[in-house]
C-alpha cells in the first residue's frame, strides 16, 4: 500500500481525509487497485476482515470488488457502494483528482457519487457498535455492472453472509442533505428493433420492399401504448423512442433495413421480460420479419416503509431537523440487485453535481452524513 493509503488508515475518524484519499486514487470505471488499497487501509484498523477479488474479462472487466465484514451480535446492517467513477471530462477548475477544499467544498470526481458517502460510513463505523457490519463495495457500477454487485452477492452467498438490512450510499438528497430517501427504483429495459426490407430504385418500388413504413407503423402503435397510470409509490411507466437509423446516403434508393431503439422505465406493475414480449408482438403485427432484441438492465423494486426507513428518517431528523421524503424517482442503482437479499434503501449526499465538471460536496454535509450514518448504525444494533 502507498503512503496515501497509510495516511487514510490513520484518519478513519475523519471522513474528509478519507474522502480526499479515495478521490486522489483515480478510478474511472472499471476500478481496480489503488482506490481499494486506500479503503482496505482504512477498514483493517477498525476490525474489518477485508476480502478483495478480481473477476471478469474485457471488454467489461476485469473488475475489483471488496467485501468487508466485522462481527457482532444483533441485527446485521450492510452498507453498499461503488468506488468507480465516470470519466472526469474537461474544464475543471483544478485537477479532478486533486481533492482540494475551496470555500468549504471538497472538489473531485466521485466526491458526491459516491466516495464521499463511503468515507462517511467508514468514519461512522469507527464510533463503535455491537451489531455486525458488512461493506459491499464494487468497482463496476458506473459501467455495465456485469462483474460488480452481482459478483459480490454470489460471494456473500458462498460465505453465508445474509444481512438483515442494506443501506446504499447513493446521492439521494435533492436540494438539502436529508430531504430524500429512496425506497425503490423503476426498472429499465432497452429494446432494439430491426426491420428488413429489399433495396431497390425509388422509380421501381414494385421491385423493392421499403422497411421504413413498417417501422413507422410499429413505432406509432408503440407510442400509443399506456402501460399503467402509476400507483401510490411510483410514477407511470413510460416508453421512449431513443434512436432511429436507416443509414441511407442515397436519395434514389429504397433502403434494405430500418432500425430503432426503445428505452422503457417501468414501475413495479410491470416486469422486464413481459414488456419485451409485448413490444415484440406489437412490432410483428406491422413487420412480421422484424428482429426484436431486448435487454433488461434491472427490474423495479420497492422496499415499503419499514423499521429501516423509520430509523433512518429518525436519524436524519435528529441531525438536520428535516423529515425526509420517501421516493422512488430517478434512474437505476445497484439497489435493484441488493433488494433481493433483504430490505434495501438508499440515502446519501446532494446529487446536484454528480457526473458534472467540478463535482463537489460541502464539507459540512460530509460531516453531517457521518453523524447520520453513525446514528443509523447505533439504532440498528
Amino acid at each position: 500500500m502507498g503512503a496515501r493509503a497509510v495516511r487514510a488508515a490513520r484518519a478513519v475518524t475523519d471522513p474528509l481525509a478519507l474522502a480526499q484519499a479515495l478521490i486522489a486514487a483515480e478510478s474511472v470505471t472499471p476500478a481496480r487497485g489503488a482506490v481499494f488499497d486506500v479503503l482496505e487501509a482504512a477498514l483493517v484498523p477498525l476490525g474489518f476482515a477485508v476480502d478483495r477479488f478480481v473477476v471478469g474479462e474485457a471488454p467489461d472487466g476485469p473488475v475489483e470488488n471488496l467485501l468487508a465484514t466485522r462481527p457482532g451480535s444483533g441485527r446485521h446492517l450492510a452498507f453498499a457502494g461503488h468506488v468507480d467513477v465516470v470519466p472526469p471530462g474537461d474544464g475543471w477548475q483544478g485537477s479532478p483528482w486533486g481533492a482540494e477544499v475551496r470555500d468549504g467544498l471538497l472538489y473531485g470526481r466521485g466526491a458526491v457519487d459516491m466516495k464521499g458517502a463511503i468515507a462517511a460510513f467508514v468514519a461512522a463505523t469507527a464510533r463503535g457498535t455491537s451489531g455486525p457490519l458488512t461493506l459491499i463495495i464494487t468497482g463496476d457500477e458506473e459501467g455495465p455492472a456485469t462483474y460488480g454487485t452481482l459478483a459480490l452477492i454470489e460471494r456473500m452467498a458462498a460465505r453465508g453472509i445474509v444481512p438483515d438490512w442494506c443501506l446504499v450510499g447513493e446521492p439521494t438528497s435533492a436540494r438539502t442533505l436529508g430531504d430524500t430517501i429512496k425506497i425503490g427504483r423503476r426498472g429499465s429495459v432497452n429494446i432494439w428493433i430491426e426491420v428488413p426490407g429489399r433495396q431497390g430504385h425509388v422509380a421501381y418500388p414494385h421491385l423493392a420492399d421499403n422497411p421504413i413504413p413498417k417501422l413507422i407503423a410499429a413505432l406509432g402503435a408503440i407510442d400509443a401504448v399506456v402501460l399503467d397510470r402509476g400507483n401510490d409509490w411510483f410514477q407511470p411507466s413510460n416508453i421512449e423512442i431513443t434512436d432511429l437509423d436507416v443509414g441511407n446516403p442515397a436519395t434514389n434508393v429504397i433502403p434494405a433495413r430500418a432500425a430503432a431503439r426503445l428505452s422503457i422505465r417501468f414501475n413495479d406493475e410491470q416486469r422486464g421480460q413481459a414488456l419485451i414480449e409485448r413490444i415484440t408482438a406489437l412490432v410483428h403485427q406491422h413487420a412480421p420479419d422484424a428482429r426484436v432484441t431486448g435487454r433488461i438492465s434491472g427490474e423495479a423494486f420497492l422496499t415499503e416503509p419499514c423499521e429501516l426507513s423509520s430509523l433512518l428518517s429518525a436519524a436524519i431528523l435528529a441531525r438536520t431537523g428535516i423529515a425526509p421524503e420517501l421516493s422512488t424517482t430517478g434512474g437505476t442503482s445497484d439497489a435493484r440487485f441488493l433488494s433481493r437479499l433483504c430490505p434495501t434503501i438508499e440515502f446519501g449526499l446532494i446529487n446536484a453535481t454528480m457526473h458534472k465538471v467540478d463535482e463537489a460536496v460541502a464539507v459540512a454535509d460530509l460531516q453531517a452524513l457521518t453523524d447520520i450514518y453513525a446514528d443509523v448504525i447505533a439504532r440498528s444494533a
